[in-house]
């Protein structure tokens, strides 16, 4: 059995939250290279070089890329031969964002109770963590900063199994369709496809930390993607909502079994930033 030390895991969490909110990561800058390229508005290009400059300033500066530092979500994978000495992973995981927060002077946006007293708990903690024991002695860890721009215009529907492909389509391009401008586009649209009502959302988000434009391993669903990818950009939201044929640089679907009477569909959206960040300990 595998023995990491708590301290370890706070100082690679710590230092994910700043990495995240100051660097863009190579798969995204290389998207909006792309994008630029194929951008038929020239208004919209403008747009996407400016925020290759914010991308730039931000790393150079030891600045957040977006004023909202979000809301850290991780998707980790715990090894069934690795233990933790010292302590447990969620308070690790929130004692490392609680640290990269405060040495980043990054927002913090966490409010401790939701309806009653919206009061600020000050050190963006609680984070969000799924935790999934695999085979190994590895602890890998996922970050993903949702910002409550994007994080609004999420989605779910509980569609009917007649609704089928087409409805599954419908539901994507519509969702993005009446999220407009508000996600910061040009965004990356997360789409989970079965599982149950939880499960179509955590996919939905999960599908957001995949390498951008990397497509699904199934050549169906990355066929899928695809043809999401071009309704979505026809639709001419374009860059910051300024018009356009990059409203999304790519579409991630993940999809899951479900039961025979449902057909879940949850759309999650990423921003410009698309601000995600991986680590293996």
């Amino acid at each position: 059995m595998r023995r990491v030390h708590f301290n370890d895991i706070v100082d690679k969490v710590r230092e994910m939250c700043m990495d995240a909110n100051f660097n863009l990561s190579a798969d995204v800058t290389a998207a909006y290279e792309k994008a630029i390229d194929t951008e038929k508005s020239p208004l919209g290009q403008e747009v996407l070089r400016q925020i290759m400059q914010n991308s730039e300033i931000a790393a150079k500066e030891s600045m957040p890329l977006c004023q909202d530092t979000g809301l850290a979500v991780f998707f980790i994978e715990f090894g069934q031969d690795v233990s933790i000495a010292g302590g447990l992973l969620s308070d690790a995981v929130n004692e490392g964002v609680r640290q990269g927060y405060s040495k980043g002077y990054l927002r913090k946006s966490v409010v401790e109770e939701p309806v009653f007293n919206r009061r600020n708990t000050t050190d963006n903690t609680p984070a969000i963590i799924h935790t999934e024991i695999v085979a190994g002695e590895n602890i890998s860890i996922k970050l993903d900063i949702a910002g409550g721009g994007c994080e609004n215009m999420a989605s779910l529907k509980m569609l009917r199994p007649a609704d089928g492909i087409e409805g599954v389509k419908q539901f994507v391009v519509d969702s993005v369709r009446n999220a407009g401008a508000n996600p910061c586009p040009p965004v990356v649209v997360g789409v989970g496809i079965g599982g149950d009502f939880e499960k179509a959302a955590m996919i939905a988000k999960k599908a957001l930390l995949r390498p951008v434009g990397q497509p699904n391993a199934r050549m169906d669903v990355a066929s899928l993607e695809q043809e999401l990818l071009k309704k979505i950009n026809q639709i001419g939201i374009g860059p910051v909502g300024l018009g356009g044929n990059t409203t999304a640089l790519a579409v991630h679907v993940e999809v899951h079994p479900c039961h025979i009477a449902s057909l879940p569909v949850a759309v999650n959206i990423g921003c410009h930033s698309s601000r995600h960040k991986s680590i293996v300990i």
